[in-house]
């Protein structure tokens, strides 16, 4: 599968839990930063959004847990991102390295507030839609 966007990362002892595995709460912190990075990478600021009253808030996340990561393992936070209607669809997947096997499969719904009301999109993220990058 090709994606818009990878972001190499490697997993610290302490998201693991008494398993030895990546605790399921650390793939959420994971998906977040990858977001943010793609966004910062598209000349865009969430805080600069926020400071203009727009907000870009999770609605929902779906995830699916395949092969855990363990401490020091390095892996690959990939995204894809899509609109539907109001919602802007990231698609995550983990992938460890260097075998590239599946280790997480995230969507993450996101949603535009402007001023405390729910809007159909923003400029600066519907242009990441179109921009043939």
């Amino acid at each position: 599968m090709e994606y818009r966007y990878t972001l190499p990362m490697k997993v610290r002892d302490y998201e693991c839990d008494l398993q030895g595995i990546v605790n399921n709460a650390n793939y959420q912190h994971y998906t977040e930063h990858t977001r943010h990075e793609f966004i910062l990478a598209e000349g865009i600021s969430f805080a600069d959004l926020h400071r203009r009253g727009i907000d870009a808030v999770v609605a929902r996340i779906t995830m699916s847990f395949k092969t855990p990561l363990r401490s020091g393992d390095e892996f690959l936070s990939c995204m894809n991102v899509e609109k539907c209607g109001p919602r802007y669809v990231f698609h995550q997947d983990i992938l460890r390295l260097p075998d590239r096997k599946l280790s997480m499969r995230a969507q993450v719904d996101i949603v535009c507030v402007v001023n405390g009301k729910l809007v159909a999109g923003v400029e600066e993220l519907d242009n990441l839609l179109t921009d043939n990058r």
